[in-house]
């Protein structure tokens, strides 16, 4: 037998061991879940059976009280120590699938020989709990594995920095507890594993990438440093997965003090939430918060205003050429979401703190009891070197001292006796007993009555009163819309807050649109970031201290109004932002880059930006064809997987489009694809397909309001696939009337990009533009 046999046999005899030892360890938790679920589900049963019940005097109600707090607290500790052994149990039924793969033997400086490292999703002890059998890819010593070809290495704990010598490192493919390859690498990552894992068919969501982490993705996952984050990668670079790898790295290094709910992830669509929901949950971490802005933005302004979605405003801007008013609407959308309109925004709450704020009054009864201009008056009448949000605060408490002496006014007016005449049998005995505590009742007087009358007058009152003091504490009476409406309406304020030079082009329009919005209470997509941004210059900004980590996914579609938002509203969180400028599809996205607009937050010590220029997600022909597609794609580097070139297909009419398009997807079917995207351009586009198609086979279609998707074949709008990928990508109509416009190439490029291993373009004659600058050797063209 060869050395190289023996080695192996040794490795498969290994595997052996640990897949023993792990189902041992199974077998084990189970019995003790078992045993717990038993006792839980016995104190629940049992629960008042052991609880002394008595509330006679205070020392029994006390003594009830510990009674019942006791019981309780030994459910929770059973409940608890039920959660840690079901999630370790998860755990070990993971691993015992694929217990390690990696190795490495790293023989520290101080030491005569090498010791071997297997590195797995998570770590685990012999028998004896003494060593480890398998380490968790998260701990220190792993990013040797990620770091280091073989040769000397350091790494650093929290005690210091260790250095040595990997003598080997070594890859594996394990799977139902087998070991089906092996093999050593001089590079990070061998190109086989990765061959491996990237040549598996698309699934309805993400997986987790712990065995094939590259080097500059593990200093992504590994730092602990920096306030912000930032990290530029090509389309299928690994980023997000990078992102969610380093949340887990995060949640294992500090597992002391932080929990999975002090992180959130601010995604592109609910889409992609689903997308990404079982990865953290593959390696044994509880989920972060998930959310997107436009959520956040309902929250803080949907009881005020009909928020426009953002996919509503990108069908807009690419299917509304032809309506009136488009020009200005899309002059707008660039316009509030620059830089110059965010500094306008600061330059007018500096103007607010002198004269302007709009107030509402507040009314009772239909009746105005405080007037606005009341209100008005004595904000104005402040310190007027106190910020705007703190005069807002005074004049709180001062408008609850004037709705006290309201109040009291209120009390003899005709509607209280009314409501009084309505009152039942109880009220009145409730009235009497309170008198008697307050030992208001005397004997030898003849208005107890009349204390009655007077006691629930005043509850009356104050009830009624109650929606108003909370109007009040929610600052309700400041009028925000007013207030950003008469920066549209009002043309001195415009010279006031742009210079002649920077006068926005189509001004005019733009505030005609937008007082026409406003006046239906409407808010668009553009204008809900920096509407929130100048209610926060007057409110105060709303601070979230508990969550310390934000992540921000597709980045390049933030505006910086979004960007300083969200810091404002995390100030102890520290934040990774991810995006790919090439795939920046918003209308105001192309203008300047968002990763200026988030780096101009923090200090530049503060930063650290990482670049990503290798694609993993698709074939080598795939990325030569689609880096040719947008300026500087050159920098983009294909990692070596074969395939098939992408295909384009040229038609005469729709007809025949549906009919290439669906013989195509049942052509993919049959070779074993199990995740086929026809993308088009717009949802509009999308239904047009879906009716077409449906008829011809079986094929789903994705709208705007999905939440979640499975593999098989379906129709999706270009903006709605971004950040997902598919085994094949069907180009619904790659013509020049759908894309020619110069503002269209990103969403082209990023549609095609979404596509693993097979991508197929069709036209309904002649083809796009943007392929002008794509080599004709790069495709196949089919007539």
């Amino acid at each position: 037998m060869s050395e190289a046999d023996q080695d192996r046999l040794k490795e498969e005899q290994r595997v052996e061991q640990v897949v023993a030892e792990i189902k041992r360890q199974i077998g084990g938790l189970q019995e003790h879940v078992t045993e717990i679920s038993a006792d839980i589900v016995g104190i629940r049963k049992h629960f008042w059976d052991d609880v002394t019940v008595n509330f006679e005097d205070a020392t029994e109600a006390a003594e009830t009280y510990a009674s019942i707090k006791q019981q309780a607290e030994v459910l929770s500790e059973r409940e608890r120590v039920h959660r840690h052994a079901h999630n370790q149990l998860r755990t070990l039924k993971r691993l015992v699938q694929s217990p390690y793969f990696g190795r490495i033997d790293f023989r520290e400086e101080t030491e005569p020989k090498a010791d071997p490292i297997y590195l797995g999703i998570a770590s685990l002890l012999d028998e004896r709990e003494e060593q480890f059998l398998v380490y968790d890819w998260r701990a220190p010593i792993s990013s040797l594995y990620y770091d280091y070809a073989p040769g000397p290495a350091v790494y650093e704990t929290p005690s210091g920095t260790v250095s040595g010598e990997i003598t080997c490192k070594r890859q594996y493919v394990i799977r139902d507890g087998k070991l089906l390859h092996l093999f050593d690498t001089g590079v990070t990552i061998g190109d086989e594993l990765l061959q491996e894992v990237l040549g598996k068919h698309a699934d309805s969501q993400m997986k987790s990438i712990v065995a094939t982490i590259q080097r500059d993705q593990n200093r992504i996952i590994r730092n602990e440093r920096s306030r912000l984050v930032i990290v530029s990668g090509a389309a299928g670079s690994g980023k997000t997965s990078a992102a969610l790898q380093r949340i887990a790295y995060l949640l294992y290094r500090y597992r002391k003090t932080l929990r999975a709910e002090q992180i959130v992830l601010f995604s592109p669509n609910s889409l992609f939430n689903s997308y990404i929901s079982t990865v953290l949950p593959e390696l044994g971490e509880e989920n972060m918060q998930q959310t997107t802005f436009q959520d956040y933005a309902e929250h803080r302004l949907g009881s005020t205003f009909s928020l426009e979605h953002p996919l509503a405003q990108m069908e807009y801007v690419l299917t509304a050429m032809e309506e009136n008013g488009y020009a200005g609407r899309l002059e707008g959308i660039r316009i509030k979401t620059s830089p110059r309109f965010m500094r306008a925004i600061d330059d007018y709450a500096a103007l607010l703190k002198e004269k302007g704020i709009q107030f509402r009054p507040i009314t009772f009864r239909d009746r105005v009891i405080i007037r606005a201009e009341r209100i008005r008056e004595q904000f104005y009448a402040m310190d007027p070197s106190i910020s705007i949000p703190n005069r807002m605060a005074l004049l709180a408490r001062w408008l609850l001292g004037e709705l006290k002496k309201q109040e009291r006014l209120e009390r003899n007016k005709p509607w209280v006796e009314d409501e009084l005449e309505l009152l039942d049998k109880d009220a009145f005995v409730a009235a009497y007993q309170e008198l008697r505590r307050q030992n208001q009742f005397r004997e030898d007087t003849f208005n107890d009555f009349d204390r009655e009358q007077e006691l629930l007058a005043a509850k009356i009152v104050k009830k009624q009163f109650q929606p108003l003091r909370q109007f009040v504490r929610e600052l309700a009476f400041i009028d925000a819309a007013a207030t950003y409406r008469q920066l549209f309406s009002d043309s001195e304020l415009a010279h006031a807050v742009f210079c002649a030079a920077e006068r926005p082009p189509m001004w005019d329009e733009i505030c005609r649109q937008t007082l026409e919005r406003l006046d239906h209470h409407e808010l668009t997509y553009e204008d809900t970031p920096p509407f929130l941004y100048l209610l926060e210059k007057l409110e105060g900004f709303q601070t979230n201290n508990i969550v310390r980590h934000v992540f921000i996914d597709e980045a390049q579609d933030y505006s910086p109004f979004q960007f300083a938002l969200l810091q404002r509203l995390f100030p102890r969180a520290k934040m990774t932002v991810l995006g790919d400028w090439n795939q920046a599809i918003y209308a105001h996205a192309y203008q300047s880059s968002s990763f200026e607009a988030v780096a101009s937050l923090y200090e530049p010590e503060q930063t650290e930006t990482f670049v990503l220029t290798k694609s993993y997600r698709s074939t080598e022909p795939i990325v030569t064809f689609t880096r040719q597609l947008v300026p500087g794609g050159e920098s983009i580097e294909p990692f070596h997987r074969a395939g098939r070139k992408p295909s384009v297909t040229i038609v005469a009419d729709s007809d025949r489009l549906t009919e290439k398009i669906a013989a195509k997807i049942k052509e993919l079917q049959a070779d074993g694809h199990q995740a086929i995207a026809v993308i088009t351009k717009t949802a509009a586009e999308a239904q047009e397909a879906y009716e077409r198609l449906r008829d011809k086979l079986e094929i789903r279609m994705i709208g705007t309001k999905a939440i979640s998707y499975e593999t098989g074949a379906l129709i999706i709008p270009s903006y709605l696939a971004k950040g997902v990928e598919f085994d094949a990508v069907l180009i619904y109509d790659a013509s020049s009337e759908r894309y020619q416009l110069e503002n269209e190439r990103k969403l082209f490029y990023t549609a095609c990009t979404r596509a693993m291993h097979e991508l197929h373009l069709y036209s309904v004659g002649a083809i796009s533009p943007f392929l002008s600058t794509v080599t004709e050797d790069s495709y196949e063209l089919i007539p």
